[in-house]
């Protein structure tokens, strides 16, 4: 799922009807961000710190009309969209749509990736794996935080997180190492080249997760389980809402400083 959104005015809106045409995301500004597993835990920590949100999916509507409900359930307005990623027209349909329908964004999570772990992604060849890796984790973070960062820095204000991994930039063994070492290391180097162009007006940090228990995680054989709780100093896995806790303070004034950053929440696996 992902989020985009920006900051609402206050208002009684918990059982309000969405406006029409809102954007996907959170926090006290109007957000973007995807509605399921760590994108809908975001969603629902920015709403939480007052922000209105659209919440992006490819076709899970269900999920994502669920994500948008408990949104509004906290006093927020939600807008829900749906978009392949994969498709570069798209990812430009959706910047429009998003921007339009508040007439701007404070926050923009880019947080969609390609699952090449479970269900049918799993089944894919090395080349396949490697190519649905660019295409939404790399290739259309770096379109919709470039377009959407543009907007924002003419607007003279606005937050981009981008999704990255702790073990990118130290290596991970086996295919699916090799694979989302490649794709998560562009995203983390592109976030610190943007971070660049867009301030003074825009900041722009990388979350950087280490191992979360997302459906991958619930579906981990015991040697995984084992190894995740072993290797983190603080012996657990971490949690979708760890993750969101960390957007939800580097999107908000508390962050105000910090910009071109990979923010490793990992439980201390990779201390670099």
């Amino acid at each position: 799922m992902g989020v985009l959104t920006w900051p609402g005015e206050s208002r009684e809106c918990a059982s309000a009807e969405p406006r029409s045409g809102e954007p996907p995301s959170t926090i006290s500004r109007r957000t973007w961000k995807r509605s399921s597993g760590i994108g809908r835990s975001i969603s629902l920590a920015l709403a939480d710190h007052g922000a209105d949100v659209i919440v992006h999916a490819r076709k899970s509507k269900e999920a994502l009309e669920e994500t948008a409900q408990a949104i509004r359930s906290r006093g927020r307005f939600a807008h829900t969209v749906l978009a392949d990623l994969s498709e570069q027209e798209q990812c430009q349909s959706l910047v429009n749509a998003a921007w339009e329908h508040w007439q701007g964004l404070e926050i923009l999570v880019c947080n969609a990736g390609a699952d090449i772990l479970t269900g049918a992604g799993k089944s894919l060849d090395y080349a396949a794996k490697l190519e649905a890796l660019l295409r939404v984790d790399v290739i259309s973070t770096m379109l919709l935080a470039r377009s959407i960062g543009t907007r924002m820095k003419e607007a003279k204000q606005g937050v981009i997180l981008t999704m990255g991994w702790d073990q990118a930039e130290a290596g991970f063994e086996g295919d699916s190492g090799e694979l989302f070492c490649a794709a998560k290391a562009a995203v983390m180097a592109f976030t610190r080249s943007l971070s660049l162009n867009l301030a003074p007006d825009v900041r722009v940090n990388c979350l950087a997760p280490g191992w979360i228990k997302t459906s991958w995680g619930e579906q981990a054989p015991a040697d995984w389980q084992e190894r995740a709780v072993k290797e983190a100093p603080l012996k657990r896995w971490g949690t979708p809402e760890d993750i969101a806790r960390t957007a939800a303070w580097l999107s908000g004034p508390e962050a105000a400083f910090i910009t071109g950053q990979i923010v490793r929440v990992n439980g201390g696996v990779v201390r670099a």
